[in-house]
């Protein structure tokens, strides 16, 4: 793949993940962007379904929506209401402490920046990018293991782990695709360019793709 090609590439993709359902992230911006609900809906969906992860952070919101409420509840009033997310029990904890740091050094105001994000408990670089990008609008590129994968496969990076994509990405990839990249290669990742045997022969990219890795293809 040409580094140029990537506009057509991200073009092609945009118009492919039509048919899918919208991704969480992107269905909880809708409303106009919340950086705190963000932020604790990303927490909730590591190795969590999207569907689940939907669900739980409908049950939670309803009962807390910002750093404030949600540092005076109870754990156990969080576990129920997430529950069956992944690690429900450590996610819980983790979502009253972020919450109650956020309250004590941001004064309620979840931080915009990726140096500030990190410090928060539990959150790492690709949490933080998503709650700058689709938190605050502003440049950051989330990498996880869908756009980590895919950026290999096509040939765009030849990296050995999410962070070390996200480097070389903000050195090459154009920043007008910096905030939507997440969302366009998620979905594609999800039902296209999946893990193991992947859709090859009706992927709408394969002529860019050098499908590098992939042993087995649908």
């Amino acid at each position: 793949m040409q580094g140029d090609d990537i506009h057509i590439v991200l073009r092609l993709v945009k118009e492919s993940i039509q048919q899918w359902d919208v991704p969480v992230m992107a269905r909880l911006a809708e409303g106009g962007p919340d950086p705190f609900k963000i932020l604790v809906a990303c927490i909730l969906s590591l190795r969590t379904r999207d569907q689940t992860t939907a669900e739980a952070s409908a049950r939670l919101f309803a009962l807390s929506a910002d750093p404030f409420s949600m540092a005076n509840m109870k754990v156990k009033r969080i576990e129920k209401a997430i529950f069956p997310v992944g690690f429900y029990r450590t996610k819980a904890k983790q979502i009253r402490e972020v919450s109650i740091q956020i309250c004590q050094e941001f004064q309620g105001k979840v931080p915009d920046t990726i140096e500030a994000l990190v410090r928060l408990p539990g959150v790492g670089r690709k949490t933080a990018n998503l709650v700058r990008t689709v938190g605050y609008k502003k440049p950051g590129i989330c990498v996880d293991v869908h756009v980590h994968r895919i950026c290999n496969r096509l040939g765009y990076v030849a990296t050995k782990t999410p962070d070390e994509t996200e480097c070389v990405l903000r050195q090459q990839l154009p920043k007008k695709h910096w905030i939507t990249f997440n969302s366009l290669l998620v979905p594609f990742g999800q039902n296209q360019c999946t893990p193991i045997s992947p859709r090859c022969s009706s992927c709408p990219i394969s002529l860019f793709c050098q499908r590098v890795g992939i042993s087995t293809a649908r």
